[in-house]
């Protein structure tokens, strides 16, 4: 793509030239392209959804509804051709649609080239110019996007500010735009001795220019291409030992002073990051400051910037958790949200956790929980499956996606037992960048890993809003044994492990397999002798154990002691405890191996 960017207008003509290649087994008869400048109107998808949604973004609300001419963003084509042919095409909102002039074949590729002018809108949702912080632009989202093809057919969905989706390529862009600009991209800049300022040896230099400059950039194997720019950028490289080099924008003031403390901070973080799930695969990682919060893109994050270091560091994490499990991974997270949100808030708190060496009571994830636990006590509960646009709780999307997604992952490792999560996690990160994997691929990796069946998980946790809900029915010293019953009360079933502690301080853990497991994890802890008794079937709501010690020996018995079951009442997993409740007679699951 080439840009020739008027900044006077806040708008840009641009050219693109398209190569695309069908990758699939199907004749494909239309194409469509994501126009997303076009939600920025009165009117539009975004507009619409933004102030009929139940708790709506306050970063959108009404402001779209009342955008002057000239605050709008949009794109229009002004030409569209494939292998030198004119084609036929009409713009639905934020989609355009093309009639091919020739079918695309298997295993085939086509050209497609085109022409078009945008305008920028007023910064209000991740992409835009003059955003709170006085960044000029913030380029996100800017140009007409090809959508994706693939099993489940084309994804055109109108841009309602939620997710995207990209096509996995190679891209070439120059932007020409006034030259006492510094632009800060995806990619790596193909010309920085010609450009000078800040960029001369890839080092801290300033050079004033007249006009107008053309910067060169070039991404290969990425699914989407950022650029922000502001005349007041200063630019700093922080260069990892085995890389990747990292680069910082932003405006060097009072506000946004907390940036030069960055540097030993992401050393940090990349090196606990690429140790626990996986080398990055790119030369180059850009922390621009720009957008309206935190926005992440392939080698490139947008932050807002004017923070505390805490803060700062906290959303910088978040960002780069996203250049493994989106940036490289490019899951269709308009579909799957939370295999993006929930995973890169899962490895942001543990890397923070790493970090500020924080004490949780060895659950950093409490806060997830305590959030998916109101989302359930709320009584409104949406499924975790639900497509990012058609939340009708946006408090819902938010919980789902980043909360009950990490917890996803969390209880993840109580199933399987950590030392196999994380090794399914390198396994799934190392097996599938740059495919785009879905749930099925992922549950399957894990799988193959522990050698458990996880199908039920993800039908529960996923597909349905049904909650986990064990507890202790009752705990009865007979002879010199003790009996202890289970409820299941919730319908979600689940492994269950109780750590039992003695009165002479000895301590032992109680594991009992979920059937349809078809295995059992192994003994997370060295310390502890554990005892593996009978599967429990799932249809059951009681199963009965043995203890061979008497109950007046037993100090204390709980239910998942780590906390990483997400059981709904946990008042009930703790013995002892005040009430003596009795059987209701139902079929109760064997006992002992």
């Amino acid at each position: 793509m080439d840009i020739d960017f008027d900044v006077a207008a806040h708008q840009f003509l641009g050219e693109q030239d398209l190569v695309y290649f069908n990758n699939s087994p199907d004749t494909l008869f239309k194409v469509f392209y994501h126009l997303y400048f076009n939600a920025f109107q009165p009117g539009s998808t975004m507009d619409v959804r933004s102030r009929t949604l139940t708790n709506p973004d306050r970063r959108v609300a009404d402001r779209i509804a009342n955008l002057k001419e000239n605050e709008i963003g949009y794109h229009k084509i002004n030409s569209l051709q494939q292998d030198n042919k004119k084609l036929d095409y009409h713009i639905e909102g934020t989609v355009l649609e093309v009639e091919l002039a020739r079918p695309i074949l298997p295993e085939t590729k086509s050209r497609f080239e085109m022409k078009f002018e945008s305008q920028v809108p007023i910064q209000i949702r991740r992409s835009g110019r003059d955003n709170a912080e006085g960044i000029d632009y913030s380029m996100a989202q800017w140009y007409p996007k090809m959508a994706e093809y693939d099993k489940q057919g084309w994804h055109a969905d109108p841009y309602v500010a939620a997710e995207f989706y990209g096509v996995w390529g190679d891209f070439n862009v120059t932007v020409t735009m006034d030259s006492s600009y510094m632009i800060a991209a995806t990619g790596i800049l193909q010309n920085p001795q010609e450009i000078g300022k800040g960029y001369i040896d890839e080092g801290q230099v300033s050079r004033k220019r007249e006009g107008k400059f053309t910067w060169k950039w070039k991404a290969e194997n990425v699914h989407d291409f950022v650029w922000a720019a502001d005349r007041d950028y200063v630019h700093d490289i922080i260069r990892l030992k085995n890389g990747p080099d990292i680069h910082l924008f932003y405006q060097d003031n009072e506000e946004a002073k907390e940036w030069k403390n960055l540097p030993p901070l992401i050393l940090e973080i990349f090196d606990f990051v690429q140790n626990t799930f996986g080398k990055y695969p790119y030369r180059k990682y850009s922390i621009i400051q720009g957008g309206d919060l935190g926005m992440e893109y392939p080698m490139a994050t947008l932050i807002t910037g004017n923070r505390s270091l805490r803060s700062l560091t906290s959303v910088v994490v978040h960002e780069i958790m996203h250049s493994w499990f989106q940036g490289v991974m490019a899951t269709n997270e308009t579909l799957y949200p939370w295999m993006d949100e929930g995973y890169a808030s899962f490895g942001s708190t543990l890397t923070q956790r790493h970090i500020y060496q924080r004490e949780d009571n060895g659950n950093p994830f409490l806060g997830a929980y305590s959030a998916y636990f109101s989302m359930v006590e709320s009584g409104n509960e949406e499924p975790l499956i639900s497509h990012a646009d058609h939340f009708e709780h946006l408090r819902n999307y938010s919980i789902s996606t980043y909360s009950k997604g990490a917890v996803w992952l969390y209880q993840l490792s109580y199933i399987l037992g950590k030392d196999i999560f994380f090794s399914g996690m390198r396994r799934y990160f190392n097996e599938w960048k740059f495919k785009h994997p879905n749930p099925d691929d992922f549950v399957r990796i894990m799988e193959k890993e522990a050698g458990i069946e996880l199908d039920w998980y993800h039908q529960y946790f996923v597909n349905t809003t049904q909650t986990i809900d064990y507890g202790f029915k009752s705990v009865v010293g007979v002879g010199g044994n003790t009996t202890v019953v289970l409820q299941k009360i919730g319908r979600m079933p689940m492994p269950i492990e109780i750590n039992i502690e003695y009165e002479d301080g000895s301590k032992e853990i109680l594991y009992i397999p979920l059937a349809i497991m078809r295995g059992e994890k192994k003994n997370e802890f060295d310390d502890f002798k554990r005892t593996v008794y009978s599967d429990w079937p799932w249809t059951h709501s009681y199963y009965t154990l043995t203890i061979p010690q008497e109950a007046d020996k037993i100090k204390s018995l709980v239910i998942d002691l780590s906390q990483r079951m997400a059981d709904i009442d946990r008042s009930n997993n703790v013995y002892p405890f005040n009430t003596s409740l009795g059987i209701d007679g139902e079929e109760i699951a064997p006992a002992q191996k």
